[in-house]
């Protein structure tokens, strides 16, 4: 019975990464303002990227970890085929809501796009699992906010330059100087949303750590 618990966890989680990854992915076209600043909205669900992606490090290893990236990167690149077939196919002119050109303009994402988000995807996952694990390591089951955060920071920086750089910059789609400036607001705006989500992992190792010991108990 505690297997089964576990298991299920690992399911939630995967479920609640997955989605927010793919998601991530579909809206990353999108650039917006904030002041003087211009960033991706795709920013916006990859602090529960991370957040998950540290429970799941937590209990179940890099293994676990290193196995769900792969599969979300091959989940992405299976919505981007998907959604290159339904490009590829007409709307019914006169019926259809959405023509084609509006279509397009919200899913016609370049392959620049598609492979600095899967680039970056797994670069910045495989950074996080290995950082998250040298923390852990040190410090054992004491201070969870310190590898979270400290796997997050440098995970972040990564898929935020990277992604940014092959989809936008390489293309010449934005200048060097709009390159770094959206980099780097896009870094500090997801890391300030995953500092401020922090406690989350403790809530979330609370609710996950009393669901198996119910689950423990009971097989007993």
């Amino acid at each position: 019975m505690f297997e089964s618990r576990k298991d299920y966890v690992f399911i939630i989680l995967s479920g609640i990464f997955i989605t927010n990854a793919i998601v991530a992915e579909l809206i990353g076209g999108k650039l917006i303002q904030i002041g003087p600043f211009v960033m991706s909205i795709g920013i916006l669900p990859w602090p529960i990227v991370f957040l998950t992606t540290d429970l799941i490090n937590e209990y179940f290893g890099k293994k676990g970890v290193k196995k769900l990236s792969f599969i979300t990167a091959g989940l992405i690149l299976y919505a981007f085929l998907i959604l290159f077939m339904a490009l590829t196919i007409p709307a019914a002119r006169g019926i259809s809501p959405v023509n084609d050109e509006q279509f397009t303009a919200v899913f016609g994402q370049s392959m620049w796009i598609i492979v600095g988000s899967i680039t970056a995807f797994l670069l910045s996952q495989l950074t996080d699992v290995m950082i998250f694990n040298y923390f852990k390591r040190k410090t054992g089951n004491k201070k969870i906010w310190l590898r979270a955060t400290g796997s997050t920071i440098f995970s972040q920086l990564i898929d935020s330059f990277i992604v940014l750089g092959i989809a936008f910059w390489l293309p010449g789609k934005i200048n060097f100087e709009t390159f770094i400036t959206s980099a780097l607001t896009g870094y500090i705006f997801k890391l300030g949303l995953a500092i401020t989500l922090t406690p989350l992992i403790y809530v979330g190792h609370t609710i996950i750590n009393n669901y198996l010991q119910k689950g423990l108990t009971k097989n007993n």
